[in-house]
This record gives C-alpha cells, sequence and structure tokens, in this order.
C-alpha cells in the first residue's frame, strides 16, 4: 500500500482502499472525482495539478477514478463528474461539481476552510 507523503505537491492517488486514510491524515482534503473518459475532468487535471503546487501544505489534493473506485462514489453519492469532495478535519463539508476557471475553484474551496 503506498504511504501518503506529508506535504505532497501534486495529487495524491486514492481508491476505496485508502481513501478512509488519506480523509483521517490530512486537515484540509480535496477529493477530485473523475474518470477517463469524462471530458471536463481532463480539464480539470491540469488546475488541479497547480493548485496542488501552490497551495502545498495547505490544502491537499486526492484524485478518485470513479470506475474502478464504486464503493466511494457510491458512499459519498456521486451522480455528477467532476465531483470535488472537501474533507475538513476528517468530515466531509461540501461538494463542488463541474469544471470551473481556477480562481473560481479557488475561491469555492476557500469558503469551506
Amino acid at each position: 500500500m503506498e504511504k501518503f507523503m506529508d506535504n505532497p505537491d501534486s495529487p495524491v492517488v486514492v481508491t476505496d482502499d485508502n481513501i478512509s486514510e488519506a480523509i483521517a491524515k490530512y486537515p484540509f482534503l480535496v477529493v477530485d472525482c473523475w474518470a477517463e473518459w469524462c471530458g471536463p475532468c481532463k480539464m480539470m487535471g491540469p488546475v488541479l495539478d497547480k493548485l496542488a503546487k501552490d497551495h502545498q501544505g495547505d490544502i491537499v489534493f486526492a484524485k478518485l477514478d470513479v470506475d474502478g473506485n464504486n464503493e466511494t462514489a457510491s458512499k459519498f453519492g456521486i451522480r455528477s463528474i467532476p465531483d470535488l469532495l472537501v474533507f475538513k478535519d476528517g468530515e466531509k463539508v461540501g461538494d463542488i461539481i463541474g469544471a470551473m476557471p481556477e480562481n473560481v475553484l479557488l475561491e469555492k474551496i476557500n469558503a469551506y476552510k
């Protein structure tokens, strides 16, 4: 099992098997629920990579492929993607659904802090 770094500068990959560990480890975690076939999800990829780098040590980003991780997708009621699940201190505090520009996304994420 892959160990999660303390302050990753890029999105970590989470699965049904390790998402609980990531939620417990990181005080502020944003999980990008995506799929390979989803165009808007692919557009969000570089945005999340940049935010992960720019906010290293403050916000941790993770990626969850919903096609391979049905358990997590159904547990959190994911019906449309991209869906960013926001966790603070181990609790889910919100969802951010849809592709959007970096500044809009960051504003929405910061609203949950």
